[in-house]
Order: structure tokens, then sequence, then C-alpha cells
């Protein structure tokens, strides 16, 4: 009997953990092909992949009782990436290869003619050969840009079996990639899809946006349908300060073990945008699943969530997000275990003033009764409502901003995102000893650190709670706002008339 030994890996949430591969070839029997180890469908069908791959590489598969045991036996296999070190196994156990593996972690799914496909989770399965100290790392060649950014390894890209045999074999026909930083990519220039000045009028609504990329604050905007509330969303990327390099890791890593990272793209560039359609379920806004993974609000990490039609969201979903809102994380408990997926996003949703969207138009009637009114008010909690920053009514443009050749020219975001970014920055080196990247982020201890007013501020501040009937929480929330635009206006000092600018946002109809 022929026994050898390969090392790979597996995602669980979004870390990885270490998987031996062990493959037994014995000639007493009949042919078999077998996989142990608590496999999954993809991973039963790698037989087929595997068999079919070794046969195109121009090599003999093994044509006797061939066992793969997948080793912690108790541990969940999910996915095609165990092609590789499965046919990698093989051909050492039949002694076409006639070599030891103990430096190296082989990862990804096998085409049937022998060719690597792009596989889920490359910058995971790197960040475990750092951790147990394996110099090298083989994958499908257009995973190999993604592991380059873990420092301490040497990630193959490896195009057919046949040249990583040959590799494995002494001809040393692969090359490493070499290692690359964040730094130099994140600070490439970079097309947004909509700019500012696209967006005619609504200079309040600007303003408020301008306030919420500064600060990570947000936002709630209220109008009638064609107002530009879409618009104004879809435009604030482009008003976002740039990721850091911690950050576009960490946005990287969830897309890349998603399996939503691009192939010809090997790191998230911007920060990302995601809109889900309002019919989305909990699992599919929140993560989870059998086998949980992240959910759209973990996808808008360090960038945006935008909800259209916030009202028309099941009232199960929209409460999922409570936790997330003022945790900054998600955490999904099963039987197996507890996962955590980081959510620290700009949640920005719109809504209609009503369900015919009418109600307050100059122009247009509206066709629903006050009961209707109410039930459609009432389909979003207060507790949600009160973990939103900044609430914003979005009026119809006039239509003297939308034609004519007197039309003033709009701000461009290169403009907006300038001061976004200054504001961001002077945050950034306030709470860099607190571990924070906004003020946002910020709790009550910070606040009273950080936010100090004046008296008569503090006046304008107990009138306005009592008048307006704020939470504690609301309290707390204008403080971190009106410190925002105080870091938009360059002032280490929160002045009375920045108190009365972020009340005036606190205002719900």
């Amino acid at each position: 009997m022929a026994l050898a030994k390969v090392l790979s890996g597996t995602t669980v949430g979004l870390e990885s953990t270490p998987i031996n591969i062990e493959v037994s070839i014995e000639e007493v029997g009949f042919p078999a092909f077998t996989i142990v180890g608590m496999a999954d469908k993809a991973v039963e069908e790698s037989r087929e992949r595997v068999r079919s791959a070794i046969k195109s590489s121009g090599l003999e598969f093994p044509r006797h009782r061939v066992t793969v045991n997948l080793t912690p036996a108790d541990l969940p296999k999910r996915g095609a990436s165990f092609d590789l070190p499965i046919a990698i196994g093989i051909l050492i156990a039949s002694g076409a290869l006639e070599i030891e593996v103990k430096d190296a972690l082989f990862f990804g799914e096998l085409s049937l003619d022998g060719s690597l496909r792009h596989t889920p989770g490359a910058i995971t399965l790197g960040t475990l050969c750092e951790k147990l100290n394996i110099p090298n790392l083989y994958l499908p060649e257009t995973n190999a840009l993604e592991a380059s950014f873990i420092s301490g390894i040497k990630p193959f890209g490896v195009l057919k079996l046949s040249d990583l045999v040959k590799h494995l074999a002494g001809d040393n026909n692969l090359i490493a990639t070499p290692t690359h930083d964040f730094n130099e990519l994140i600070n490439a220039e970079i097309t947004y899809p909509l700019d500012f000045k696209e967006v005619r009028g609504q200079e309040q609504a600007k303003r408020a946006l301008e306030i919420a990329a500064a600060g990570g604050h947000n936002v709630a905007m209220k109008g009638p349908p064609g107002s530009g509330k879409t618009m104004l969303a879809r435009a604030l990327p482009s008003i976002l300060p740039k990721l850091t390099p911690k950050e576009a890791f960490e946005v990287t890593k969830i897309y890349s073990v998603t399996g939503n990272l691009p192939a010809e793209e090997s790191f998230m560039k911007t920060r990302p945008f995601r809109s889900p359609h309002h019919t989305t379920s909990r699992i599919g806004l929140v993560g989870g699943g059998s086998h949980p993974t992240p959910g759209e609000i973990s996808l808008a990490h360090r960038g945006v969530l935008f909800l259209d039609e916030f009202p028309e969201l099941d009232r199960a979903t929209l409460e999922a997000l409570r936790q997330p809102l003022e945790d900054g994380f998600v955490s999904v408990s099963r039987a197996a275990g507890t996962m955590v997926f980081p959510s620290k996003f700009i949640l920005i949703v719109a809504s209609n003033p009503c369900p015919c969207g009418n109600l307050g138009s100059s122009n247009r009637k509206c066709i629903c009764n006050a009961h209707q009114i109410e039930n459609y008010k009432k389909r979003i909690s207060g507790p949600i409502l009160d973990r939103i920053d900044i609430h914003l009514e979005v009026p119809a443009v006039e239509i003297d901003k939308l034609v004519g050749n007197n039309i003033v020219a709009a701000e461009d975001s290169t403009a907006v995102r300038s001061r976004v970014q200054a504001a961001r920055d002077r945050q950034e080196k306030r709470l860099k000893d607190a571990g924070l990247t906004c003020n946002a982020e910020m709790s009550t201890r910070h606040i009273k650190e950080f936010c100090e007013i004046s008296n008569d501020s503090q006046n304008l501040l107990k009138t306005a709670v009592a008048n307006m009937g704020l939470s504690a929480r609301g309290y707390f929330r204008i403080l971190k706002v009106a410190r925002t635009i105080a870091d938009l206006a360059g002032s280490d000092t929160i002045e009375t008339p920045m108190i009365a600018e972020a009340l005036q946002y606190r205002t719900q109809t």
C-alpha cells in the first residue's frame, strides 16, 4: 500500500483552517476512487475532475483502490478547491512524483483538460501559509496576484496541472509572483460611474451626504419618486475617502471568500457599494445559512449599503439590522459554532412620503388615505430610525435646474472628496489611540472625550432634546454629527452653529 500526504486548507467564515489530504492506493481489491472526511457534493464530484485532469495531462491514473481522506474528519469540507491537492497526492502515492511536499500548500479547482480555474478564497489561504510558516503556495494563475499581498510566502500561479508536475519534478519552470503592497495600488487613479456634478440641484442633500461621507454617518432620505434619491446614493462612493491598506485588505478578503472578487481583479480598489433589492431575505442581508456566509451588510463593509424602497423590506429583515448598525459586526450562531462577520458600513435608505409617493406634492394628487399613510410610516420601527444619524427631505427638483442655458455648474466629486479626505484624516489622527477610523464609530466614552461643547451649545441641545423627544442615543448621535461638521470646517472646537446644523438633520417627518 502506498500513502501520500498533501496540505491544503478550507475557509470557515472568513478564516482558513489547514486540511490534510491523505491518499492511500491499494493494489488489492477492485479499482475504486473514494473520498471520505465529511465532503460535500462538490468535493465528491472532484473524483471525475481529478481523474480526467490527470489523464489529460499525459499522466496515468492508478487502476487500483484509491482512498482520499480529508482531515480533520469532523470538519465539513465544501467547494472544489481540493481538486489540485487531491491530484498531487494521487500522483505522489502512485509514484508518478517521487517527492515530499512538506513546505507547500496546494489549492485550486481543476478543469477536465487539466487547467486550473479561478477559485474563491485565495487570500485567506495565503494568510494561512503565513500563519503556519509555509513558504510555498501553489494555486491557479488567476489567483496568484491576489495572494501576493501576503508577506513571507511565495505564491506560484499554475496554469495547468502538467506544468506543476514538471515544476515539482525538478524543472522549476514556475516563477513565484512578487510580493505587492496595497499602498501601491490603492493610490491609483479611479474612475467612478457617477459624479456629484451630474446631480442637478439638491444642494442641502449634497451637503448632508458630504457630512455622512466624512464621518461615516447613516442617512435616511425621504422624497417623491424622481427627486434624485437613488442618484444621490449612487454618487456617494465618488466622494468617500480612499481605502487605507488595512481596510483594502479587509474588503478584499470578504470578496475573495464569497467569490465576488472578479477573476481579472486582484484586490478591491474602491469602497464597496451594495444595493440589494427590497425583496432580499434576512439571510441574504445579514448573512447566515446552514454554512454561514457573509451577507450584503458584510459585502458593504467599509463602504455603502443602499436600501431603496426601505419601508417595503420585510419587517424581520429590517429589525435584523439593529445589532450590526450598533456594533459594526454581525454574529451568526449555528449548532457548529458562531461566525462573526464585520459590517462597518454607511447605511443609506430611501423612501417615499406615502405609498403612492405624491404626499405633499404641489402638482400631483395623493391618492392615499390617512390610514394607509400611517401604516406606511409604521413599517420602519423607531429603534431603526434612531440609529440613523441624518434624516433628509429630498423634494422634487425645480424645472429651472434641469433645463435651460443658465444652469449653474455643480461642484464635482474630486473637490468634495478632498474636503472629506481632510476631515477623515483629522479623525484618524484624533482617534488613532482608540483604534477607531471615523466619528460614527465613537462610543459614549469617546464622545465625552472628543466632543466637548460650550454652555450655549449645551443649552441649545437641552432645549432640542426636550422639544424633539430625543433618546439618549439620538443625543449622542447629534454630537457625533456636529463633530464631523467641525472636522469639515477644520475646527478643533464644536461651535453652536455646528450643533444647530446637526439638529436640523435629526428632524424626522
